[in-house]
């Protein structure tokens, strides 16, 4: 049967494309925007039947012209934090998933989405649950929004297949290039190794010491993981955290990423100490326009996630980000440009 992703010329929809390929599924309609033109590469290598764009695709699916559908994973949204234009915002992100959800509990077609860590917000807390929940941001209020739509659902029984929503932490990886600013960490920090030989973090803030505010970085390869158990289990549905579980430094990606990289350089690996002594790693002031904006620290409690049966273990930095830096040197060339 056809299998529906959407923002599958983007960071995560590309590699659950690329995910679906390798289990032998090439019956994939690609749904995105096309706007930069640069994201096709992201498709090039992969395998799909159909390509609509997104302002096609509602009306081409509530008509039924694919047939008979397994199951959709809705990637694309807009994930812009800095994003003020809430009309195009809620538009986006929450009228158009609200449509969706309407067409796949018509045609009974599972319905795997994006929701976000952004969820939480404010909080220090970082718990599936209501009360956990202070969005800073209209693209957190987007995600949030929706999720209490499915919640309300889930309550009634109101869902005639499975829906799951995930509430992606900070996610790193390969396909990530086309996001510019919004792109990961670790994928800023390579780049800024690769031309100056040195990372910049943020210094202290929020009572955290220089580049010790701390996130729960998750790879990409771990997040397609937990989206395809959820496809082969449509038995389960609900909204569940996925990071980690485990809260890092910013000072944990700067050092992988150095140390990666001195390792393709035949160097060897260096602590964080000398890293900053030899100012390969350098602190820069807390910028004046995230003060109040900005979380500190993150961490998924994926007490919920483990519930669901789903048991394998999640990368750390020094690993996933290890091997992003070897993708990334080996895909320089199917990499657009940094902005």
């Amino acid at each position: 049967m056809t299998i529906i992703v959407t923002g599958a010329a983007g960071f995560i929809g590309a590699n659950i494309v690329q995910a679906l390929n390798t289990r032998g599924e090439k019956n994939i309609i690609a749904v995105d925007d096309l706007r930069p033109a640069d994201k096709y590469r992201n498709l090039a290598d992969l395998d799909i039947i159909d390509f609509l764009d997104k302002d096609e695709f509602l009306q081409a699916f509530r008509s039924g012209r694919f047939g008979k559908v397994r199951a959709v994973f809705h990637e694309g949204a807009c994930s812009d934090t800095m994003e003020t234009d809430g009309i195009f915002m809620m538009a986006n992100n929450f009228r158009y998933t609200m449509d969706l959800l309407d067409i796949c509990t018509e045609q009974k077609v599972q319905l795997l989405y994006a929701s976000s860590a952004a969820t939480y917000g404010g909080s220090d807390v970082f718990i599936e649950s209501r009360e956990h929940e202070k969005p800073l941001n209209i693209y957190g209020y987007s995600k949030f929004l929706f999720d209490q739509v499915m919640r309300k659902r889930f309550a009634e029984k109101a869902h005639a297949a499975q829906v799951v929503g995930f509430r992606y932490f900070n996610v790193y990886g390969p396909r990530e290039s086309h996001k510019g600013r919004m792109a990961s960490v670790a994928f800023h920090q390579y780049h800024q190794y690769k031309a100056n030989g040195k990372v910049k973090l943020f210094g202290e803030y929020g009572g955290y010491a220089a580049g010790e505010q701390s996130r729960d970085f998750v790879s990409v390869e771990d997040v397609v993981k937990v989206n395809l158990y959820f496809l082969d289990h449509p038995e389960i549905s609900g909204i569940f955290n996925l990071g980690s579980g485990r809260a890092q430094p910013f000072n944990d990606v700067a050092h992988a990423v150095a140390n990666a990289m001195r390792k393709i350089d035949n160097a060897n690996p260096a602590s964080l100490e000398e890293l900053v002594k030899e100012r390969a790693i350098e602190y820069i002031p807390f910028p004046d326009a995230l003060k109040g904006k900005y979380q500190c620290f993150t961490q998924a409690d994926l007490t919920k996630l483990r519930a669901a049966g789903y048991s394998e273990p999640f990368l750390n930095v020094e690993q996933g980000v290890g091997r992003y830096v070897e993708w990334l040197e080996a895909n320089s060339g199917f990499l657009a440009s940094p902005l």
